[in-house]
């Protein structure tokens, strides 16, 4: 991982870093979760099994060059967030996604990872844009964007297909201060 791209710190018993291979447990017991799973890309399966972390942390699943960090809590993987930049004109902006164990929800967690999080990418990826899409039905999601200063930019209708039904996604940016 470059050195540009060592993760921010978060506070409170939180921390970002890179997956390792010791992560395995920890990820397949909060990744196996349908509630968990049912807001996140369908390269996130349901169920999530030992064969799906090994993948993951072998970087089959998502370039774990880029960063991709753990969020650990006490040492122990509890979720994961990563950017992805985007390509040919679109280059100066970026899409991240972040997911947490479900018995972490409502603590404020995410909220922290992501304050931390996104202006961090923004100054260490030179990004003018950072965005994130989330499914109609995750308010949650929404409200971690928010709190963080994410603008709803509009609605991408009838955009995905999440275990037979079909829904709308929300897209929220965040701008490099002027």
């Amino acid at each position: 991982m470059p050195e540009a791209w060592r993760p921010p710190a978060v506070g409170r018993g939180i921390v970002l870093r890179a997956w390792c291979g010791d992560d395995l447990d920890a990820l397949v017991e909060h990744a196996d979760d349908a509630q968990v799973s049912r807001g996140t890309s369908d390269r996130f399966p349901h169920p999530y099994t030992r064969e799906d972390g090994i993948a993951f942390l072998a970087g089959r699943v998502v370039d774990l060059s880029a960063p991709v960090f753990a969020i650990t809590l006490d040492g122990r993987a509890i979720g994961g967030i990563g950017v992805r930049t985007l390509t040919g004109e679109r280059r100066i902006g970026a899409e991240f996604g972040y997911w947490l164990g479900r018995r972490h929800w409502g603590r404020g967690v995410m909220t922290s990872v992501v304050a931390a999080f996104a202006p961090w990418a923004i100054d260490a990826l030179a990004l003018q844009r950072l965005q994130a899409t989330v499914l109609d039905f995750n308010h949650g999601s929404a409200r971690v964007l928010e709190k963080n200063g994410f603008v709803e930019e509009g609605v991408l209708r009838r955009a995905v297909c999440k275990r037979g039904a079909v829904h709308d996604l929300r897209m929220f940016a965040r701008l490099r201060a002027a």
